[in-house]
């Protein structure tokens, strides 16, 4: 997985040159599957509050999709919605191509061939590299026409339109949050304590090695999430973390990023991920964690039913640790993760584009449904009428209490505006999994990628 800088920057400029396009971290848990369900789909009926357009009810469509499916959180959605689709879509049938995990190069190869899917999960970075390409429709009329627009919370309003003002993709998830998990029957076997501080948790570490427990299980192939343990450290010392960077407001070499990366490599050498980080995929980290091989576990607010599933009350979330208890106490406030524009895209070029962008609409609010009500979480884009199907784990009301007092958000990796900065903090972060790659070979290869 860890590949020279040169080559790996080299590889995206070329990549850019054939159509603007860049890297695409999982989002959301993003782990590739090559199983491809049945989809094909029939019905009798529309919903009432969806404007169809006349293919729609003329004649029968196949229509190409890329979209993760590859776990509970990616499947139960992506089913329900199917078996909604039977009923308003009677003549619509959905060819699943199921995303890759392979930070977007896939859907970077069918934009660079004209071979784009009818409907595509997108993320920010890719959006406006499709924009300046050509390769991503326009779909505000869809969005009225449909009703979306009218369904969508306040507060996700950023999730679903673009900084110029449109929208390109159909979201189903709102504001997000990187969490860190731990088992706590392990903690209290080992007789650890939840760290506050940097200190007791280079302690813990050290108690979990001795006992044959890996400290924190990671799924370093993927750069999203490398990026975010460094994002959750630097929050530390500066709450806008890696999006300030981004923005262009900060600079690598301010002290929050120097510190945090120098801390992260310190967490390294301590041995607090499994010797192979830089290869484990996520079905392999995730499985680390819930057969009890590791402590802790680095991933998204999603993770929480999976989690809650397999391990019951034993496990939990924790605060992050952070460099002293004050500003442990103060750094509560403070979260890695985000939300940008995202979502469903439609290929403009589409033979059915119209109708693609219909059925976006419809299967982004069938999987918030589908979240609400089976996927134990609140944290959708839009105001469903879903009710529960139980009651929400314990993490997630844990989570919910504290939302009203979180001051300051970041953003996810995928949600990176500056291609060249994205990709170099996947593979820099990547490398940081090494022993032998320094915090100032680290800095410095930031600082080259925000140069331009």
């Amino acid at each position: 997985m860890k590949k020279i800088t040169a080559l790996t920057l080299s590889l995206v400029f070329c990549f850019a040159m054939l159509m603007g396009c860049s890297n695409k971290a999982k989002d959301d848990t993003a782990v590739g599957d090559t199983t491809k369900p049945e989809t094909t789909v029939s019905g009798e009926t529309a919903g009432e509050d969806t404007a169809k357009s006349d293919t729609a009810a003329e004649e029968k469509v196949t229509l190409r999709i890329y979209v993760q499916y590859s776990d509970d959180d990616t499947k139960v959605p992506y089913d329900y919605a199917i078996e909604q689709l039977k009923t308003a879509y009677p003549n619509v049938t959905l060819e699943l191509d199921p995303l890759a995990q392979d930070d977007g190069q896939k859907l970077m190869t069918y934009a660079a061939t004209g071979n784009l899917p009818d409907i595509y999960q997108v993320n920010l970075a890719q959006i406006e590299n499709f924009k300046a390409s050509g390769n991503i429709m326009v779909l505000n009329d869809v969005a009225e026409k449909t009703g979306f627009t009218g369904k969508i919370f306040e507060s996700a309003r950023n999730v679903l339109y673009n900084e110029d003002g449109n929208i390109y993709a159909f979201p189903y998830a709102g504001n997000e949050y990187v969490v860190w998990y731990y088992n706590k029957a392990i903690f209290e076997r080992c007789g650890v304590e939840v760290p506050t501080t940097f200190d007791e948790l280079l302690a813990a570490i050290e108690t979990f090695k001795s006992n044959g427990i890996t400290p924190m299980a990671i799924f370093g192939s993927e750069g999203w999430i490398t990026a975010a343990m460094y994002d959750v450290l630097a929050t530390r010392w500066d709450a806008a973390g890696i999006s300030k960077l981004d923005r262009g407001e900060g600079s690598p070499s301010d002290d929050a990023y120097v510190k945090a990366a120098a801390m992260m490599s310190k967490l390294v050498k301590a041995g607090m991920f499994q010797d192979s980080a830089t290869t484990t995929n996520y079905d392999q980290a995730s499985e680390m964690f819930l057969n009890e091989e590791a402590a802790m576990f680095l991933n998204g607010q999603w993770y929480i039913t999976d989690a809650t599933k397999a391990l019951g009350e034993d496990v939990d979330w924790m605060y992050y640790p952070s460099y002293d208890e004050a500003s442990y106490e103060s750094g509560k406030t403070a979260w890695s993760g985000g939300g940008a524009a995202g979502g469903f895209a439609v290929d403009p070029n589409s033979k059915h584009a119209e109708l693609a962008a219909e059925v976006a609409a419809f299967l982004s609010e069938k999987y918030c449904e589908a979240k609400v009500m089976y996927r134990g979480t609140p944290l959708v884009a839009l105001n469903v009428t879903a009710t529960p199907e139980t009651e929400f784990p314990a993490m997630m009301k844990k989570l919910q209490e504290i939302l009203p007092s979180i001051t300051s958000i970041t953003e996810f990796d995928w949600s990176l505006t500056n291609a060249t900065f994205k990709t170099a903090l996947e593979d820099q972060t990547k490398y940081m999994l090494t022993e032998d790659y320094t915090p100032e070979e680290f800095i410095t290869e930031l600082k080259n990628s925000l140069a331009d």
